[in-house]
């Protein structure tokens, strides 16, 4: 699994026009679910996106987790972080999970996350969204597990 996460302001993803999802400051997660994935994965990633410290301490160094300030955590599914751009002018989606594979460990993943205690917020597996956020840094990483 692959996770692109950035510490964010604010953050929300929007759906036909209506927020299906909004958080504060936090962490806005881009989940891509590769074939060879499973909820093994998926529990290292979540724990990876949850103790991460890119967060400020009181001495301005990225020593602080999302579950140390407390944040909110918004998950969104997104195919395209998966793909193989080695080659050519057009990605490859050859290594993507199946969409059954990636909506099942996309779920997962969220159900787990809800277990934190954090707040959190999702999009819509495989809908057109449109996601905004206020970047904090900018800070930007991206995890595999």
């Amino acid at each position: 699994m692959i996770a692109l996460i950035q510490r964010v302001k604010k953050a929300q993803v929007d759906v036909s026009g209506k927020t299906v999802g909004k958080i504060n400051q936090g962490i806005l997660a881009l989940i891509g679910v590769e074939k060879t994935d499973s909820p093994e994965n998926a529990d290292k990633l979540l724990k990876k996106i949850t103790n991460y410290r890119i967060f400020s301490d009181n001495n301005n160094k990225m020593n602080n987790s999302l579950r140390d300030i407390e944040g909110d955590l918004l998950l969104v599914s997104q195919f395209t972080l998966v793909a193989d751009t080695q080659k050519g002018l057009r990605p490859s989606f050859s290594s993507a999970g199946s969409p059954e594979l990636s909506n099942d460990l996309f779920e997962y993943i969220v159900n787990k996350a809800k277990e934190t205690g954090l707040k959190i917020q999702t999009g819509i597996f495989a809908a057109d969204m449109q996601v905004s956020l206020v970047n904090d840094g900018p800070v930007t990483f991206s995890l595999k597990c």
